[in-house]
C-alpha cells in the first residue's frame, strides 16, 4: 500500500519555516537579488531588442517586408497580383521639395496609398490623408523649417523640380503627425488628383532608362510571414514573369533580428550573462541552505527516526526552497524590470539608438521565473543531498565539518593563540568559506573589469577616429552625404570670417573631383582577381550590377581629393609608407583599396609601386606612382562611395594644376584652446541665422559623446557590481552569523576556560580579516585573469578601447573590505550571543 504523505511534509515544510526566519529573511532577499538580475536583464535584452529594431524601421522607412522601387504602371499591374504577397501597397514619385527653408532636411513629395502611409510611419494623426487636387499632409519638422502652424487648412507653398524643370505648388494642410529626426526624410503626400493631373504627361519607360524617379512607382510589400524575406521577394520577382536584374528589390533589414541572425559573439555574451548570474546566485543560495542544513541537521535525523525516508527529506528541504521562492521571486521581477527600464535609456545612448520604450513582455517574467527556479533547484539540490544521506546516529555529532586532517590534537611551547585559532577555524568548513570568499571576490572583479572598461577608453583615439580638427564647416549637404556640385561647397563669406579671428591654427580645405577611369591592363586583371564570379553571386542585385557594368567597360569611377600637409596628416596608411618630400613633387598618388570591400582586404587594382594613369578634364592625362595604400576619416570624406570604385588622394597644389574649377568641400581648421568656445558661439549663431545652409561640427560635440559612452558603462558596471557585491557580503553575514550560532557552546567552552569577551572578538575578527584578505589574494589572482576575460568581450572590439592593468580599483576596495570584515563578525556575536555560558552550555549544536 503506497504511503501518501503529502500533506505531512508540506506541514513540516510550513513550520520549519516559522522556525528559521533569519534563514529565511537571507533566503528570500538571495532568491529576489538573483531574480531582479535575470529580469532586468531580459527587460534589457527585448527593449534594445525592440528599439533596435523599430529605430531600424524608422531608417528604412517601412514597416513593410520588402519593397520595389523604379516600377512602372505595366510592371506594378504585373505583379500586384501575386499569390505571394499577402498586403501591398505603393508610391509614385513627385520630386525633393527644393524650399531654401528645408535644405537641412530632405523632403520627398509623393503619393502614397494608407497603407504605405501606415508602414512608413507617415500617417496623419491629425487630419486626413489628402483628397483634392491642392491637398498634402506632412511632418511637425516640415512644418516648423516652412514657419507654417500646426493647423488643418493652412496654406503651404512647396518648390520642386521634374526632369529638370522647376515648379511651384500651392497647397492647403489636409493633416498631420509628428516628425521623426531618425528617419532620412520627411514625407509630403499629395493626392492621386494632384498625381493625375501633373505626371500624366511622363513616359515612365524613359524616366527608368535614365534613372529619372518622377512618375515612378515605389512598391510596399507584406508576406505571411517575415522569414525568408528575400527569398519570397525574388520569387515574386521571377512568378511575374521578370528577371531579378529588371526589377530593383530591397528587403527590410530590421526583420533580420526576428530571423535570430545572430552572431557568434552576442550568442556568447548572451550565454555567459545568463550563466553568471546563475552562478552568483547559486553562491547565496547554496550557502544559505547548506548552513540551514547543517544547523538543522538532527531534526532531520529525528525525523529518519521516526520512518522519514531520504527522498522526503529532500522534498521538505527542496519544498521550503520553492516556498521562499514564492516570495522572492515575484519581488525580484517588480524590482529587476523597474531596473531594467531604468537603465535601458542609458545603455541604448551606447549605440546612439533612440530609445522607443519597453513594454511590459510576458516573456520577460516567464523567463525570469524560470530560470530564478532554475537557480533555485541547482542551488537547494546538494544541501537537499546533504540532510537525506545523513543517518540518525551521524546526525547528532553532525557539525557539517569534513576533516581531512586526522590528527586530533595541536602542541604548541608558545600556548595558544588567537590568530592561529582563527586560522585553524576557518578550515573547518572549507566548502562554506570557499563560496564567500567565491562571491566576494567576483564583485570585486567585476569592480576590476568596469573600471578598466571605462578608464581604457582613449578619447585621443576617439577623436582621431571620429573628427580630425576642432571645427569642420560645410554645406548641410555635405554633412547629410549629399555634395554633388559647386552649389554645395561651403561659404567663402563664412570662412572669410572664421580667418578673421584670432587664435585660428592649423587649417584647410579638403578638394574633391569625380573621374571616370579606364583601368590599366593590370588594373583589369586585378579587378577580376578580386570579383570572380562567385563573389558576385553573392553581392546584392544592384551591386552585382553595378559591378558587372564596370567589368564589362573596364571602366571605374575614382573619387580624387586634394589635400594639404595639415590634412595629409590625418589619413591612415593601410600599406606602405608615405614620404610628405617625395609625394609633394606631384609625381606620386595615395590610393585606398576598392569601395565594398574590408579593410583588411588589401586587395587593390593597383599595387604600391604601379602607375595609374588619371585623364583631368577629359583633356590632359598624367601617370602616377602609387606609394601607399590608405583611407581618409569618414567625416572629411563626400561621406559616400561609387560601387567597385577607389579614393585617390593628390597633394593640393597638384590637384589645382590639374583639374581648372577644383571644388572643395568642406573647412576644416584647429583654434587656440581659450578661442573654442568664442568660435563654437559665432558658429552657432552664424549658421542658424545668418546662412542656414551651412553647417558645422566642433570636437566639443564628440568629447561630450566620449563621455556620455563612460558614463554609461559606468552606470550600469556600477549597478551591477552594487547587486554582486551585496551578494558576496550577504553571502559572508549570513555565513558569520550562522556560524556563531550554530558554535554557541563551543563558545561557552571556550569562556569557562577563562577566554574572554573581547579575546573572543578578537578571534572573530581575525576570522573575518582572514577572508578579507583570502579575497583579496584569489582577486589579485585568478581574478585579474578573469577581469581580462570579461574586458575583452565587453570593451575589446571597440577601436578606441585600450587594456591598462590597475591596481587602484584594489586600492580602493581593500579598506572597505577589511572595515566590513572586521564590523560583520562583532555585530552578528552582540546580536546572537547573549546567553549566559550555562545557558550556552545547554544548547545543542
Amino acid at each position: 500500500m503506497r504511503n501518501n504523505n503529502i500533506k505531512v511534509i508540506n506541514n513540516l515544510s510550513r513550520k520549519s519555516l516559522k522556525n528559521n526566519r533569519l534563514r529565511n529573511t537571507f533566503a528570500i532577499i538571495a532568491i529576489a537579488l538573483t531574480t531582479v538580475l535575470f529580469t532586468s536583464l531580459f527587460t534589457l535584452g527585448s527593449g534594445m531588442a525592440n528599439s533596435i529594431e523599430e529605430e531600424t524601421m524608422r531608417q528604412v522607412g517601412t514597416s513593410a517586408h520588402a519593397g520595389l522601387k523604379y516600377l512602372t504602371n505595366e510592371e506594378f499591374d504585373h505583379i500586384k497580383g501575386n499569390p505571394l504577397i499577402k498586403e501591398i501597397g505603393y508610391s509614385i514619385m513627385v520630386g525633393q521639395a527644393d524650399n531654401d527653408q528645408l535644405a537641412k532636411r530632405a523632403t520627398e513629395i509623393r503619393f502614397a496609398t494608407e497603407n504605405t502611409a501606415k508602414w512608413g510611419f507617415c500617417y496623419p494623426t491629425k487630419g486626413n490623408m489628402p483628397k483634392g487636387i491642392n491637398e498634402v499632409v506632412t511632418d511637425t519638422i516640415v512644418l516648423d523649417m516652412l514657419g507654417v502652424p500646426h493647423e488643418i487648412g493652412v496654406p503651404i507653398t512647396l518648390e520642386y523640380t521634374i526632369n529638370g524643370e522647376e515648379f511651384t505648388s500651392d497647397f492647403v494642410l489636409s493633416g498631420y503627425w509628428e516628425g521623426d529626426i531618425v528617419a532620412k526624410a520627411s514625407m509630403a503626400y499629395v493626392s492621386k488628383e494632384f498625381i493625375n493631373k501633373n505626371m500624366a504627361h511622363l513616359d515612365q519607360k524613359y524616366q527608368k532608362e535614365q534613372w529619372l524617379y518622377s512618375g515612378l512607382i515605389f512598391a510596399d510589400i507584406m508576406f505571411s510571414s517575415s522569414s525568408n524575406i528575400e527569398e519570397d521577394i525574388q520569387r515574386v520577382i521571377t512568378g511575374s514573369d521578370y528577371q531579378l536584374h529588371d526589377i530593383d528589390y530591397g528587403v527590410n533589414w530590421a526583420y533580420l533580428s526576428s530571423n535570430f541572425q545572430l552572431d557568434l559573439l552576442m550568442v556568447i555574451v548572451i550565454l555567459g550573462a545568463i550563466l553568471f548570474i546563475v552562478f552568483t546566485g547559486y553562491l547565496i543560495i547554496y550557502n544559505i541552505f547548506q548552513i540551514s542544513v547543517t544547523k538543522d541537521i538532527r531534526f532531520y535525523g529525528l525525523l529518519k527516526t521516526i520512518g522519514t525516508t531520504s527522498k522526503q527529506i529532500k522534498k521538505l528541504v527542496r519544498k521550503q526552497a520553492y516556498l521562499l521562492s514564492i516570495i522572492g521571486i515575484p519581488l525580484g521581477l517588480v524590482i529587476g524590470y523597474l531596473l531594467g527600464i531604468g537603465l535601458l535609456p542609458v545603455i541604448m545612448k551606447i549605440t546612439n539608438i533612440s530609445y522607443s520604450g519597453s513594454s511590459a513582455n510576458p516573456t520577460i517574467f516567464i523567463g525570469a521565473t524560470l530560470f530564478s527556479l532554475i537557480t533555485v533547484y541547482i542551488s537547494s539540490r546538494k544541501p537537499s543531498k546533504i540532510a537525506s544521506k545523513v543517518s540518525p546516529v551521524e546526525a547528532v555529532r553532525y557539525t557539517g565539518v569534513v576533516s581531512l586532517n586526522k590528527k586530533k590534537s595541536k602542541k604548541s611551547l608558545n600556548g595558544a593563540r588567537l590568530h592561529r585559532m582563527a586560522w585553524s577555524n576557518l578550515f573547518r568548513n572549507r566548502k562554506k568559506n570557499l563560496v564567500v570568499i567565491t562571491s566576494i571576490a567576483l564583485s570585486l572583479m567585476l569592480l576590476t573589469a568596469v573600471y578598466t572598461i571605462t578608464m581604457g577608453f582613449d578619447m585621443d583615439q576617439y577623436l582621431s577616429d571620429t573628427i580630425v580638427s576642432d571645427f569642420t564647416i560645410g554645406h548641410v549637404n555635405f554633412f547629410t552625404s549629399d555634395f554633388r556640385s559647386r552649389e554645395d561647397m561651403p561659404s567663402q563669406q563664412l570662412i572669410d570670417q572664421i580667418n578673421n579671428f584670432d587664435g585660428i591654427e592649423e587649417n584647410g580645405s579638403v578638394y574633391y573631383q569625380y573621374i571616370s577611369h579606364e583601368l590599366s591592363e593590370k588594373g583589369m586583371n586585378n579587378f577580376d582577381d578580386i570579383y570572380p564570379y562567385e563573389v558576385l553571386e553573392q553581392e546584392s542585385n544592384i551591386v552585382k550590377t553595378a559591378l558587372m557594368e564596370c567589368k564589362d567597360s573596364g571602366r571605374i569611377s575614382l573619387q580624387v581629393y586634394g589635400l594639404n600637409e595639415f590634412l595629409l596628416d590625418k589619413i591612415n596608411i593601410i600599406e606602405g609608407e608615405l614620404d610628405s618630400e617625395k609625394f609633394a613633387t606631384g609625381n606620386y598618388i595615395l590610393i585606398s583599396i576598392p569601395n565594398q570591400r574590408q579593410e583588411n582586404d588589401l586587395k587593390s587594382y593597383y599595387n604600391v609601386g604601379d602607375k595609374i594613369i588619371i585623364k583631368f578634364d577629359d583633356e590632359s592625362e598624367k601617370a602616377y606612382e602609387v606609394m601607399a595604400l590608405v583611407n581618409i576619416p569618414h567625416n572629411i570624406s563626400v561621406q559616400y562611395s561609387t560601387i567597385g570604385g577607389l579614393d585617390c588622394f593628390l597633394p593640393e597644389v597638384e590637384f589645382k594644376d590639374q583639374i581648372k574649377e577644383p571644388m572643395y568641400i568642406n573647412y576644416v581648421f584647429n583654434v587656440k584652446d581659450d578661442q573654442i568656445d568664442v568660435i563654437e558661439n559665432f558658429l552657432k549663431d552664424y549658421t542658424s541665422n545668418v546662412e542656414p545652409l551651412m553647417k558645422y561640427e566642433s570636437k566639443q560635440t564628440y568629447i561630450d559623446s566620449f563621455k556620455q559612452l563612460q558614463r554609461t558603462y559606468l552606470i550600469v558596471g556600477g549597478v551591477l557590481c552594487f547587486i554582486v557585491g551585496f551578494i558576496g557580503i550577504l553571502n559572508f553575514t549570513n555565513s558569520m552569523l550562522t556560524s556563531i550560532i550554530t558554535r554557541k557552546r563551543e563558545f561557552a567552552m571556550l569562556k569557562s576556560i577563562g577566554m574572554t569577551k573581547k579575546q573572543l572578538y578578537k578571534m572573530l575578527i581575525f576570522e573575518g580579516l582572514y577572508v578579507a584578505l583570502l579575497t583579496l589574494g584569489i582577486t589579485l589572482t585568478v581574478g585579474n585573469a578573469f577581469s581580462y576575460l570579461v574586458v575583452q568581450v565587453l570593451a575589446g572590439q571597440i577601436w578606441f578601447f585600450d587594456y591598462h592593468f590597475s591596481l587602484l580599483p584594489m586600492l580602493i576596495a581593500a579598506p572597505c573590505l577589511l572595515i566590513i570584515s572586521v564590523l560583520i563578525p562583532v555585530v552578528s556575536y552582540n546580536g546572537a550571543g547573549g546567553q549566559s555560558i550555562i545557558e550556552q552550555l545547554r544548547e545543542i549544536e
